[in-house]
C-alpha cells in the first residue's frame, strides 16, 4: 500500500516576519528645556543662553552660576545633561522615576532633593474615581556652580519661583542652594493652600453626615480619604530631607539657607499635623456614614414591612373569600360585599394608626 505524502506542519515553511528596527531619533535637550539663566551677584545676566553656553559662560568667569529648568526629560536628554554637568549616574536615573518618595541626598559635591506636587482639582460627583489632589515631582540638583531642576506632571510651575528670587538678588547672591529653598518653600505653600481646600471640603462632608434627614454619599468620603492618603505619602517623608537640610550639608548650604530651611520644617510639620488630623476625621466619618446608611436601610425595611402589613390584611380576607367554597358565611348574604370591605378598611385603618405611633410609616 503506497504511502500517504506527509502533511506540513502548521506553519511549516514560514519566516517570522519581523518589522525592522526603527532608530529612534533623539529629541534635542532644548525642548525639554522651559528656562536657563545666568546669576551673577544675585542678577540675570541679559541674553538668552542654552544649557551649553550658560555653563561655558560661568565656568569662562570663574563667578556665578547656572539655573536650567527642565520639564518631563527623557533618557537621551538627561544624559545630555549630565555629560554637560558632570552629573552622578544615580542623579539622572532618579529624574526619571516618577512617583518617588520625597528624599534628599548627597553625591560628591551635589545635593539631590525629590519633592511632591500637588494640585487642589475639586469634586467631581460624576465620576467616584476622580481625584481631587492631582501629584508630581519636582527635582532640584544643587553643584557649585549650577541647579537644575526637573519638573513632571502638568502642574508645579517654578515660573512664579523665579521670578521672585529675580526680584530679590539678595537670596540669589547666597548660592544655588538659596533656589534649592525657595523652590521647597513654593511647594510647601502649595502643601498649606491645599490642605485650606480639603478642609473645606471635609467640614462640608461633616455636615452633610450629621445633617437629619440627609443621604449620606460615602463615595465622597472615599475620595477625600483616598486622597488624604496620597497627600499624606508625599507630606511626611519630607520632614526627614528638610531635617538633613537644616543640620547636614553645612559645607555646601551656608548656615543662612540653612536657617530658612528652618522655617520651611515648621511649615512642613504644621501641614503634614493637619493632614493626620484630617485623616482620623474621614476615618470616624466613614464609620459614622456606614452607621448612618444602616439606621437608613432599618428605617427603609420598617416603611416596607409596614407596607406589606397594610396590604397583608385585604389580601388574606380576599384569599380565603377567594376559594369558591359552597357553605361560606355570608357567601349570598346580601350586604356581605360590603361588610368586607368594611372589615378590610378598619383592618386597614388600626395597623396604619399603630405603625405611624411607632414610627413605622
Amino acid at each position: 500500500m503506497p504511502s500517504l505524502p506527509s502533511m506540513p506542519r502548521p506553519g511549516a515553511g514560514r519566516r517570522d516576519v519581523r518589522e525592522p528596527d526603527v532608530p529612534r531619533v533623539p529629541v534635542p535637550v532644548a525642548r525639554a528645556v522651559v528656562d536657563c539663566g545666568v546669576y551673577v551677584d544675585g542678577v540675570r545676566l541679559p541674553g538668552r543662553f542654552g544649557y551649553v553656553e550658560a555653563i561655558e559662560e560661568v565656568r569662562r568667569r570663574g563667578e556665578g552660576y547656572v539655573w536650567v529648568g527642565l520639564l518631563d526629560p527623557d533618557q537621551h536628554q538627561m544624559d545630555e545633561v549630565s555629560r554637560v554637568f558632570g552629573l552622578h549616574p544615580l542623579t539622572v536615573e532618579d529624574t526619571l522615576v516618577t512617583h518617588t518618595r520625597p528624599k534628599v541626598d548627597r553625591f560628591d559635591d551635589t545635593l539631590f532633593l525629590i519633592l511632591k506636587t500637588v494640585n487642589y482639582v475639586g469634586h467631581d460627583r460624576t465620576d467616584p474615581m476622580a481625584r481631587i489632589v492631582e501629584t508630581g515631582e519636582v527635582m532640584v540638583l544643587v553643584g557649585p556652580d549650577h541647579v537644575i531642576t526637573v519638573r513632571h506632571g502638568d502642574h508645579g510651575s517654578l515660573r512664579r519661583v523665579r521670578r521672585n528670587l529675580e526680584a530679590n538678588p539678595e537670596l540669589l547672591t547666597l548660592g544655588p542652594s538659596a533656589v534649592m529653598h525657595a523652590v521647597a518653600d513654593h511647594v510647601v505653600d502649595t502643601y498649606v493652600a491645599v490642605s485650606d481646600l480639603l478642609e473645606d471640603d471635609i467640614d462640608r462632608v461633616e455636615e452633610d453626615v450629621f445633617r437629619a434627614g440627609a443621604r449620606t454619599q460615602v463615595d465622597e468620603i472615599y475620595q477625600l480619604k483616598r486622597d488624604i492618603v496620597e497627600l499624606r505619602r508625599g507630606i511626611h517623608p519630607l520632614s526627614h530631607a528638610l531635617k538633613r537640610l537644616t543640620c547636614d550639608f553645612g559645607d555646601i548650604i551656608p548656615h543662612e539657607i540653612q536657617r530658612y530651611f528652618s522655617d520651611v520644617l515648621d511649615h512642613q510639620a504644621m501641614v503634614a499635623d493637619h493632614v493626620e488630623t484630617y485623616n482620623d476625621v474621614l476615618s470616624s466619618l466613614i464609620d459614622a456614614a456606614v452607621a448612618k446608611i444602616g439606621m437608613q436601610q432599618n428605617e427603609d425595611m420598617r416603611k416596607m414591612s409596614a407596607i406589606i402589613g397594610l396590604v397583608a390584611v385585604p389580601t388574606m380576607i380576599a384569599g380565603i373569600y377567594g376559594m369558591n367554597f359552597d357553605n361560606m358565611p355570608e357567601l349570598h348574604w346580601t350586604y356581605g360585599y360590603f361588610i368586607v370591605l368594611a372589615v378590610m378598611a378598619a383592618a386597614c385603618l388600626g395597623l396604619f394608626v399603630v405603625f405611624r405611633k411607632i414610627k413605622w410609616l
